[in-house]
């Protein structure tokens, strides 16, 4: 792809999103999620491969219903109320029919069925942006909607997605299905919470944001599609497999790694809600994430092929590691003994 087009796809991916999150109009709210979407479709189909461009159509057509249903919620709710505010929705149905919209554009389950196929047909460097920076705009109206939507449906919406992005992921090979399940499960965490605490909602966004980037640049470096692949990283960069394993730990929410801390706040926050038996469920589903997450560890530090030539080994030629890599590293690691001072 021509750096040009690069440079314009990524200035409008930022403009889509920072068009959402500065709008208190719905109108203009639904327009960057539109410029967001048909951005990152030409970097879907940048490979020119029959698979890339099945994952960019069904991308496109989840996305183009998810943005009608927000639209077709956003013109009821006027109709009802006489606005286009942002704040202002406080009849059922259209906030009903926003939430689906915002779950389908999030891949929260039930409606999680396109975000592993997509993955699994891009690039690491897209699923990467797709796994982040395409969750802020809809998070972020998710956010400032919180205290009007439906909190039941949230909350089946999150179990729902907790217990998928667990139990999908046990069965899978591919690294890029792998990290979709783990979007889906984190995604449940964080939708159960943002009715009670959004604040919460909005830490766990962020720590999310720094394990899932640096996971997707450690996957890069190593070049590790799949769980073959990732079984001989040990012996091609002892310094990054073992980073990526702690990493992996801190996806599954292992103490005490920066990924055990949103989960052990929004625990904490469910039972000051008298929602013990939730809490409970929440963190049996934890496990499940926790177990695959486990088996990845195991692979990279204790199993390696037969037969593995020393002569192109890369950690023998040059460091494979880049200057943001080790930041991301140690954030998405080291996060949770600094918290109590930034809380």
């Amino acid at each position: 792809m021509s750096p040009y087009a690069l440079s314009m796809l990524m200035s409008s991916l930022a403009m889509g999103t920072i068009i959402t999150l500065s709008s208190t109009h719905w109108f203009l709210a639904w327009m960057g999620l539109e410029i967001n979407t048909l951005a990152i479709i030409p970097l879907m189909t940048k490979m020119h491969h029959p698979r890339a461009t099945e994952s960019a159509t069904k991308y496109f057509l989840t996305q183009a219903t998810a943005s009608a249903l927000l639209l077709f919620s956003a013109a009821m709710n006027a109709w009802m109320t006489g606005e286009w505010t942002i704040m202002n929705m406080n009849s059922y149905t259209p906030t009903t029919i926003l939430t689906i919209a915002l779950a389908i554009k999030l891949g929260i389950a039930p409606f999680h069925l396109w975000l592993p196929d997509v993955m699994q047909g891009l690039d690491m460097m897209t699923c990467l942006i797709l796994s982040t920076w395409q969750k802020l705009a809809p998070m972020a109206l998710l956010i400032l909607t919180s205290h009007q939507l439906n909190t039941n449906l949230l909350t089946l919406m999150a179990l729902a997605s907790a217990i998928t992005g667990g139990w999908g992921a046990l069965n899978q090979t591919q690294m890029r299905k792998i990290m979709a399940y783990s979007s889906i499960a984190h995604l449940g965490w964080m939708t159960l919470v943002i009715s009670f605490a959004p604040g919460l909602a909005l830490l766990n966004l962020m720590i999310y944001l720094l394990m899932t980037s640096s996971m997707f640049m450690m996957l890069m470096t190593l070049n590790a599609t799949n769980m073959n692949k990732l079984s001989i990283s040990w012996l091609k960069t002892p310094t990054l497999a073992a980073s990526m394993m702690a990493g992996l730990l801190s996806l599954g929410g292992l103490p005490p790694l920066s990924g055990f801390l949103p989960k052990w706040l929004i625990l904490q926050e469910m039972t000051k809600h008298h929602l013990g038996a939730l809490s409970a469920v929440m963190a049996l589903s934890a496990l499940l994430s926790l177990f695959f997450y486990l088996r990845l560890s195991y692979m990279i530090s204790m199993t390696s092929p037969p037969n593995i030539s020393n002569a192109n080994l890369a950690w023998r030629n040059k460091n494979n590691l880049s200057l943001i890599n080790p930041i991301l590293i140690v954030l998405s690691t080291m996060l949770m003994p600094i918290m109590p001072m930034l809380l």
